[in-house]
């Protein structure tokens, strides 16, 4: 009798803590949820676009928190849809830096930004080297609600400059027509088309560190 109780007290403490195990990973699966749909997003860079800031093959997060009570701001790096992809039924993240904001009417010109017709062009520290490829003249108008997204390494980053190309290509793989106007539209990044704010990379492991 001793012996079948000892046998009963063992078997419910092993299914306590197999149900113990599984509270644990249902909680830690729920909370990596949360965090990947409200507060992180997940990305890797594969591309040199963004560098010295961001490398090719580095992986960092994004903090979607960051525009929950304010609006991206210029110089920003962000993680967003890319549009045409998203037009077209795909989910392609890029990461770029914000350049021009809603309403602004943005001119590039022998490797300058003027921004609203300012004849001092945009100071730009985070350039990987001298802008020699794609240097103007280039004219966007940014609508309402959208951003002018470039990369760093604008010797090397398929950024807005070539967008509307782009844009104008992908549709025409996939049998799809497209207007002028659409085409200059999938030029801009939305609003609620960004995902985050680039915050910290994780990998590789001697880089870990907050983005500035």
């Amino acid at each position: 009798m001793a012996k079948e109780k000892k046998n009963r007290k063992q078997k419910r403490s092993v299914a306590g803590e197999i149900f113990s195990f599984i509270r644990c990973i249902f909680y830690a699966v729920l909370i990596a949820l949360i965090l990947n749909r409200f507060v992180l997003v997940n990305a890797k860079v594969p591309t040199g676009s963004m560098e010295n800031t961001i490398m090719t093959g580095d992986r960092l997060f994004g903090l979607r928190l960051a525009y929950w009570n304010e609006d991206p701001q210029r110089g920003d790096v962000v993680i967003f849809h890319y549009p045409t992809a998203l037009v077209l039924g795909e989910d392609t993240l890029y990461i770029k830096r914000i350049i021009g904001l809603p309403g602004e009417r943005v001119v590039i010109r022998n490797a300058k930004i003027y921004i609203n017709g300012n004849p001092v062009p945009l100071e730009e520290p985070y350039l990987k080297e001298e802008w020699t490829v794609r240097t103007g003249d280039y004219v966007f108008e940014v609508p309402e609600n959208a951003y002018l997204m470039l990369g760093d390494n604008r010797n090397s980053s398929e950024d807005a400059r070539l967008w509307e190309e782009a844009a104008r290509e992908s549709f025409a793989e996939a049998g799809r027509e497209i207007t002028d106007a659409e085409a200059k539209s999938l030029v801009y990044v939305q609003r609620q088309e960004i995902l985050g704010k680039a915050w910290l990379r994780y990998w590789p492991t001697d880089h870990i560190g907050i983005l500035e």
